[in-house]
């Protein structure tokens, strides 16, 4: 499974990479986007791809018993998913501004106007 996914990540990196050199403010914005889903997806993948219980300790026990989930790839995954997500509003926010103002989303015209 995991050679699957180290492929899916590669192919999310090179279609980010791809979308971040087009012209067009609203496609760095998506490229934006596939990259951080492309890291989270690493940081799953390479934390291990197993299937374990929650990683609770029954009363009177040291450790868990058998095979346990690793909380903390999911715990870095749901903070970079939260941040991802206010970057992407900002983003969003910050292009609609720049569209009101230059009626444009190219990023060359954008670069040459000066308002």
């Amino acid at each position: 499974m995991e050679p699957i996914m180290a492929i899916a990540v590669g192919l999310m990196y090179a279609a980010a990479i791809y979308m971040m050199l087009r012209r067009s403010i609203v496609k760095l914005v998506i490229g934006l986007m596939l990259l951080s889903n492309a890291a989270n997806l690493l940081i799953f993948t390479s934390a291990g791809m197993t299937r374990g219980a929650p990683p609770l300790i029954p009363e009177g026990a040291i450790v868990p018993d058998g095979i346990v989930a690793d909380p903390l790839p999911q715990a870095l995954i749901l903070t970079a998913i939260v941040i991802a997500f206010g970057v992407l509003a900002f983003a969003v926010v910050l292009i609609h501004r720049a569209y009101n103002i230059l009626r444009t989303d190219n990023l060359d015209q954008m670069k040459d106007t000066d308002t």
